[in-house]
């Protein structure tokens, strides 16, 4: 079995596929890859399926070192023109850090090939569900090679804008305009942004209602508004329960910026038409 050889990593690399899907009813959160667009275009580059497990790469930094020849693809944050690669066997990659963006996808041909757990082979670093973060000196499993690489693929139009939120079930817990204001304010990513959410700096939205709301299920997206009145947009790690208002929910063809927005960067909402999104 071909075996990955961890070199060196940068602030954080996980092991992600598409997530435990279905168990939240069980108090188990989704996880997976944060940007799943991204994910996706690197399984396919190797020949992958989208639920083989790939490295996401928090601000570049991870070094590899292949003890046998092997297709890899990395995707994601500042990588327009992806393609597959060969790697040949003692052959090192090394994954820079972006010049925009921070979330890059290691593919393998063959996945990434740790025990799952539950189900998903998705580290979720809320709980630390799945496989350890990974850290130099890791020797990480390669999979069996399931199809063949593409020469080419399309990569994402990278169309970053305003998220397109839906009005929330809870938004009655807040003023009367608090979606309009929502949508029409700028925010700025705050430094604590990380894989369960993504924490905002700016103008505070005002509650109508100060009694507490009892913990009940969240939504990948969900836009919480806790006693600070700022909004934050849980990710791929949220729990799975909240106790603050849920104002809005961000349209899920939307959630890959998140994986990518620096702290300091802009963000804006918008509403979202009908018909624009599926969940």
């Amino acid at each position: 079995m071909t075996s990955l050889h961890v070199l060196a990593t940068g602030p954080l690399v996980t092991v992600q596929d598409r997530g435990r899907l279905g168990l939240a009813h069980l108090g188990v959160a989704r996880g997976g890859a944060l940007d799943g667009p991204a994910a996706g275009l690197a399984n396919r580059l190797v020949g992958n399926d989208e639920d083989a497990a790939v490295l996401e790469v928090l601000l570049g930094g991870l070094e590899l070192r292949a003890d046998a020849g092997c297709w890899v693809a990395v995707t994601g944050a500042g990588r327009p023109h992806a393609r597959a690669e060969w790697l040949a066997a003692g052959a090192t990659l090394q994954v820079a850090a972006p010049a925009t963006g921070l979330r890059s996808y290691v593919a393998v041909a063959g996945g990434i090939a740790v025990p799952a757990v539950l189900g998903s082979r998705s580290t979720d670093t809320l709980a630390w569900v799945g496989p350890d973060r990974v850290l130099p000196g890791a020797v990480l499993p390669v999979g069996e090679p399931a199809g063949r690489p593409r020469a080419l693929d399309t990569p994402r139009t990278p169309t970053p804008g305003p998220l397109r939120v839906r009005r929330g079930p809870r938004a009655d817990w807040l003023s009367h305009d608090a979606f309009e204001r929502l949508c029409a304010t700028s925010y700025v990513v705050a430094a604590d942004s990380d894989r369960i959410g993504l924490r905002l700096d700016g103008a505070s939205l005002p509650r109508r209602r100060e009694d507490e709301l009892p913990s009940e299920g969240m939504v990948l997206g969900a836009v919480q508004v806790p006693p600070s009145g700022v909004p934050i947009v849980f990710l791929a790690d949220h729990p799975p329960t909240g106790g603050y208002p849920v104002l809005a929910v961000v349209e899920a063809d939307d959630l890959w910026q998140c994986a990518q927005l620096r702290p300091g960067e802009g963000v804006r909402f918008t509403p979202a038409r009908s018909g624009s999104s599926t969940r």
